[in-house]
């Protein structure tokens, strides 16, 4: 069970949900995505436009099980949020075992290969619940300032999940989503990620790319697209993700596309992921 999480938002967490459930599928994994952000973003990208008739927020109100509420969408399996998800937040913070909530809303749902959640931008309650449920955490990251300080911010509330929660969590990895290599800026503050001290960064980081912020609004990031995009730039990033998934990496290192020439070797600092199959 992976939890894909930021409390900074706008580094394309959603997608990083999305377009890897979509690889699983595509390898003929069974998946299961969470989505727990009241803002239901992977919930619209995956086709559920309208409000759900039931959804997580009646899920963490105990009012319906996680299999009452599912969706299929291109052969994975949506638990959709809603914007009522927020009251639920709030109820959450008046109950005793409220960090365990998930869990156990889960504990039937173990016949599926994979589970993603998808983490709303806080470290609120939701997050925890998330956090405390998962076995690994993917943590999302734009190459700037801002975004680099929210891993910082996260890397703590992640200890504190450890100490009180759930010990066996693990960081994957920081995933760097919408990078340019062409900023100095950018290339300053991949080096600073790949140097924070028992941090992995999964390579190769995932550009900006247009045909990808498109997607969700066409409906084309389904679990067809990474064989249609699969020439697109930001796709074949997105596959050596699912590989970092699936297939264990004796070597440390994520596997991925090789740069297509030397200036771009050169902007493509080698990183690790742990070695650990997610």
């Amino acid at each position: 069970m992976i939890a894909v999480a930021n409390q900074k938002g706008g580094v394309a967490e959603t997608t990083r949900v999305h377009a890897p459930a979509a690889g699983l599928v595509d390898r003929g994994r069974t998946v299961l995505a969470i989505d727990l952000d009241p803002q239901s973003s992977l919930s619209f990208a995956m086709g559920v436009e309208e409000e759900p008739a039931a959804s997580m927020h009646d899920v963490m109100m105990g009012k319906a099980d996680i299999a009452d509420i599912l969706y299929e969408s291109n052969g994975i399996d949506l638990a959709p949020s809603s914007i009522d998800l927020t009251g639920a937040e709030m109820h959450l913070l008046t109950r005793t075992g409220r960090e365990y909530v998930l869990q156990r809303a889960l504990r039937p749902m173990d016949g599926y290969d994979f589970v993603l959640i998808d983490c709303p931008p806080s470290l609120g309650i939701l997050t925890v619940n998330a956090l405390t449920a998962a076995g690994k955490v993917l943590v999302p990251v734009q190459a700037e300032t801002l975004s680099r300080r929210g891993v910082d911010q996260l890397l703590e509330t992640v200890n504190d999940i450890r100490q009180f929660t759930n010990p066996e969590l693990v960081v994957t990895g920081v995933l760097v989503t919408m990078f340019d290599a062409r900023t100095r800026h950018g290339r300053q503050q991949l080096e600073e990620l790949m140097n924070i001290d028992g941090l992995g960064v999964v390579q190769p980081p995932v550009p900006k790319s247009v045909k990808v912020a498109e997607a969700p609004g066409a409906r084309a990031l389904g679990a067809g697209s990474c064989s249609r995009q699969s020439r697109r730039r930001g796709v074949p990033e997105d596959r050596g993700v699912t590989r970092c998934v699936t297939t264990r990496q004796e070597s440390g290192r994520c596997s991925g596309p090789r740069p297509a020439s030397e200036t771009a070797a050169r902007t493509m600092v080698a990183g690790r992921c742990t070695p650990e199959d997610w």
